[in-house]
């Protein structure tokens, strides 16, 4: 069946231009620059007048927690919001219950998402202490790489011991397996939260959780990381990035384009650390209560400005959904995560319209590097023979993000009451529209991602 976009505005490798897209079954046939409209019998006509057309989005890090905590959420209804949010694919992680440290538990994941993901998938396969003589056992051109926790999270999956994390580092390096680490000092944690135990009490307030998170604690886990990866060779992912001292450990680059080579350091910031700072924590609590900590406007800052000078790779989400209930209390009893992939897009769109950054650039940090960095075949940029993955958006009159609006199984977002200016108007996933201005085609089922082929 071919389809056509027409009338659009292209953003692709670095361009912007006016032209139509040509889908044949579930891949682009053609890009066409201008006006012309090819003749043909095309089954169905897309009008993208007055939009934008854009590469599907790769959310290279969310956690859909499933198994184990599906009252929280599930690969059924997270695919769904990211389907609304114009995120045609995803690279969920382990700290599931079970853990994705076994192939077994990892299979069963690619099971689960099969039958349930409404766009494509991949998952992480989690480090734990002595299970690096697996890496060997998962199919590398089905896994993103590994994923490797340095601080303790949600799931309770800390590497720290340092023949361990040596291990990792350099079965990672022998496989050529990227690895995506997630760096904070625990000890450090500990002792900062002992410190404020002691003077406020049993569960501190939220507005101490980047003091006990804090800056050194994600400088000193990161700087050990680096050092690792130098020693090893291994090919390093900085998961979530919050600190202007984390960014001085990677090198600025800004003539980076598709045809250079990464460096074998990369960064990746998520959405909490680009749009909040510690002041929100007066108005918003620990619904911005996430590891590592929102810090304070300096952090984001620096952070925005890595975006455009080569530091920052990726930005992902740190999808992580809990149930309002989880979320009560204070730095020690409230859940750390939030629900951010539906909104990632249009988040992403309003820091372009502030002149954060262009749109060629965001592009190229939400669909086109997560492709590259990875290895992902056929995927990532709007071009003849790769998979039609394309998201459809436009600038419109403001609106509010409400509770009605949101698709996670959690029900909640810390955006609600913001103003957008942006909407996603259409999803296509594999060629096949999976969202189309609010109607949902539940019955579609997303492909499992290929990589390194």
């Amino acid at each position: 069946m071919r389809t056509i976009i027409e009338h659009g505005t292209i953003v692709n490798e670095g361009r912007t231009f006016s032209g139509s897209i040509v889908i044949d079954d579930d891949r682009i046939a053609e890009v066409i620059e201008g006006s012309h409209i090819p003749r043909d019998d095309y089954a169905a006509r897309i009008d993208a007048t007055g939009c934008f057309v854009l590469p599907g989005v790769i959310d290279e890090h969310v956690h859909f927690r499933e198994p184990g905590m599906t009252q929280k959420a599930d690969i059924d209804s997270e695919s769904r919001a990211a389907a609304y949010g114009g995120v045609t694919t995803y690279f969920d992680m382990p700290n599931t219950k079970p853990q994705t440290t076994t192939p077994e538990a990892w299979a069963d994941k690619m099971d689960r998402a099969a039958r349930a993901s409404h766009v494509n998938y991949s998952f992480f396969y989690g480090a734990a202490n002595g299970n690096a003589s697996t890496f060997k056992d998962i199919d590398r051109t089905l896994i993103p790489g590994i994923k490797l926790f340095m601080g303790a999270s949600t799931g309770g999956m800390l590497v720290d011991a340092h023949p361990a994390l040596e291990e990792v580092f350099k079965t990672c390096a022998d496989l050529h397996l990227p690895l995506m680490t997630h760096c904070e000092d625990s000890q450090i944690i500990n002792r900062n939260m002992a410190r404020f135990v002691k003077r406020y009490g049993d569960d501190p307030a939220v507005s101490f959780h980047p003091l006990i998170r804090s800056v050194e604690a994600c400088r000193r886990s990161s700087s050990l990381a680096v050092e690792l990866a130098k020693s090893y060779g291994t090919r390093l992912h900085i998961a979530h990035i919050s600190t202007r001292q984390e960014l001085d450990l990677l090198v600025p680059n800004t003539h980076f384009n598709d045809a250079g080579a990464f460096p074998q350091i990369t960064g990746e910031a998520v959405l909490a650390h680009l749009l909040f700072t510690s002041r929100d924590y007066a108005t918003l609590g620990t619904r911005i209560k996430c590891n590592p900590s929102v810090k304070a406007a300096a952090h984001r800052a620096a952070l925005r400005k890595a975006l455009n000078d080569g530091r920052i790779t990726c930005i992902g989400t740190d999808h992580a959904p809990h149930l309002p209930g989880d979320k009560q209390g204070g730095c020690r009893s409230a859940a750390s995560g939030m629900p951010m992939l539906q909104y990632s897009l249009v988040s992403m769109l309003t820091l372009v319209s502030r002149g954060v950054l262009t749109m060629e650039r965001m592009v190229q940090l939400m669909s086109h590097n997560p492709a590259r960095l990875f290895s992902v075949a056929d995927r990532g940029y709007l071009r003849p023979k790769y998979k039609a993955d394309i998201v459809i958006v436009r600038q419109q009159a403001p609106w509010t993000v409400t509770k009605a609006d949101i698709q996670s199984k959690c029900g909640w977002s810390p955006l609600e009451g913001r103003q957008m200016k942006w909407r996603v108007v259409r999803t296509i996933c594999n060629g096949h529209t999976v969202y189309d201005d609010g109607r949902f085609d539940d019955s579609y089922r997303g492909e499992a991602v290929r990589f390194r082929l």
